[in-house]
């Protein structure tokens, strides 16, 4: 196998305390064709920034203060804007975490698809339309001819990022990075796209950095790992011999902390505090994407909402918050029964129900500081500034595990993504809610962070008894952190009921198609997988 990539002794700083620190040290890879490279760690290991920096490219802030980045003879590390230009795209290409900030939300998303090759001169307009509707089969999209037709916001955060993976494919490039590209995912729709990603490198003879904080899902598709920690290498090995025998203490830390959570303590009240009946709701132009929604919540108890993407999981959010308002149906909080449209709500019910969003990057103002965007509901709904707000704008930062006098002053811009969603969390903490409905808030962040939050959280509900709706399609948090568990599909309800109940078998036989697809820290479980639903049709 010949190598594509080649990186040597590379070196990256950040520009903050008005100096130049190196955020990446000393880093080494190489990568051969028809081979993934898996890149795990931490939020703030370096894993994106490496990612990027081997495309040539760096986050405003950073720079690539030495060392050499080949590809195919071609080096970047000192190569002009034109030479980048040519080989961003036609010989690498990057998959970005946060689709929905990645695509432009006035262009269809055919269109944006079609760029790149018409731009690189490889292919006329109307080929490339074909070659996307191809693609977009190819990764299990819906109605592939008539999806690119779609604005990026009427797709799902599943399906947007599958969009995200052919866009990246359409110059086809002998390399893909592909950073977090299944975080956004439902279990079963990132099965899906993780044999997308053997199908390009395998078959297809591509190469592939694969970065990820989620060691089970790396283990399907990398032939080897490198384990980052503060910008420096832990650990670098061939996949299986990592998982079954890795050598350093941190790289068994990521491995142990998929052990599923001790159950939660309970609240002993049972009021009622959300009380949704017969919802309907419809996109303009659509038919209903939510059918005869009932559901509850109670005081102090987490309802895990699950479903596949495009389930009609975010869209229920949107319109228990107001955002989308229902077309019937009533919605009761607190005992009242509230408007539909957040509009006419009044501002004690919008600071009761908050929401924390599934994508950090599309909710956070870029050109404001950590202390301003915390420091908003602090000032919006108590009126309170100065001397008090700055003692709980600090106060909030240490309970989700950020250093104040380290992140108060930095804009949302110079955060990784999983720093982001925590900034999201405490926007909504400072709200003093009764009821947050969280939406995919810990798939954004690595392992160790995502079961810091997850602890925050039911730490939160013991002391205060706050509520919580979780979105989510990782059915092992759902096990830690769930009393109620709701499946939905194709924007309807199939099953609810206790944690106990639902999870014990006999299932419901969507939702035994759900639990068969969370993946094992295995290396054969996806081939596994893929071959027993091949002989199904045999």
């Amino acid at each position: 196998m010949d190598n594509l990539l080649k990186i040597k002794n590379l070196n990256i700083e950040g520009f903050y305390e008005d100096r130049w620190q190196p955020i990446v040290h000393n880093i080494n890879l190489e990568l051969k064709r028809g081979e993934v490279l898996g890149l795990i760690g931490e939020s703030g290991a370096g894993k994106s920034t490496i990612g990027l920096a081997a495309m040539g490219y760096t986050r405003q802030g950073c720079r690539i203060a030495s060392g050499s980045i080949n590809i195919e003879g071609i080096e970047l590390y000192d190569a002009s804007e034109e030479d980048l230009r040519l080989v961003r795209g036609s010989k690498i290409a990057y998959v970005a975490q946060s689709a929905a900030a990645s695509f432009n939300p006035s262009h269809r998303v055919i269109n944006q698809y079609v760029e790149a090759p018409v731009q690189h001169g490889l292919m006329a307009y109307d080929e490339a339309e074909k070659e996307a509707i191809d693609i977009y089969r190819r990764l299990f999209l819906p109605t592939p001819e008539t999806i690119g037709l779609r604005y990026p916001h009427e797709l799902s955060g599943g399906q947007l990022q599958r969009a995200m993976v052919a866009m990246a494919m359409s110059c086809k490039p002998d390399i893909i990075v592909f950073d977090e590209p299944t975080t956004a995912l439902d279990v079963t729709t990132q099965i899906e796209v993780l044999a997308a990603v053997k199908e390009i490198t395998e078959t297809m003879n591509k190469a592939a950095l694969y970065i990820t904080h989620d060691l089970a899902v790396v283990a399907q598709v990398a032939n080897r790992i490198m384990v980052l920690r503060n910008g420096r290498l832990v650990e670098e090995g061939e996949t299986r011999q990592l998982i079954k025998k890795p050598k350093e203490a941190y790289t068994r830390e990521l491995l142990n902390v998929r052990n599923l959570r001790q159950e939660k303590s309970i609240s002993d009240k049972m009021d009622v505090i959300l009380k949704v009946r017969d919802l309907k709701a419809t996109y303009t132009g659509r038919e209903n994407v939510l059918e005869d929604i009932d559901l509850d919540v109670r005081k102090g108890r987490t309802v895990a909402l699950v479903g596949e993407s495009g389930s009609g999981k975010s869209t229920l959010a949107r319109v228990i918050t107001g955002l989308l308002p229902a077309i019937c149906g009533s919605i009761n909080f607190l005992g009242q029964e509230i408007p539909l449209d957040f509009k006419t709500r009044d501002k004690d019910t919008l600071r009761r129900l908050q929401m924390i969003y599934q994508m950090p990057d599309t909710a956070l103002n870029p050109r404001q500081t950590v202390r301003k965007i915390i420091g908003r509901p602090l000032k919006f709904y108590f009126g309170i500034k100065g001397r008090e707000a700055e003692e709980r704008i600090r106060e909030l930062l240490t309970k989700i595990e950020l250093d104040p006098d380290t992140y108060i002053d930095r804009l949302a811009t110079e955060l990784s993504g999983g720093e982001k969603q925590r900034i999201c969390i405490a926007r909504a903490l400072a709200a003093r809610p009764d009821l947050i409905i969280c939406d995919e808030v810990t798939s954004a962040l690595d392992q160790l962070v995502g079961e810091g939050i997850l602890d925050l959280l039911q730490d939160l509900q013991n002391k205060t008894n706050i509520s919580y709706l979780f979105i989510t399609h990782d059915l092992a948090t759902v096990k830690a952190i769930a009393d109620k568990i709701v499946i939905m599909l194709e924007g309807r309800i199939i099953e609810q009921g206790d944690k106990k109940e639902v999870l014990t078998p006999p299932h419901h036989e969507y939702t035994d198609k759900l639990l068969a697809s969370v993946p094992e820290m295995d290396p054969d479980w996806l081939d596994n997988l893929l071959d027993k639903r091949l002989s199904t049709f045999i």
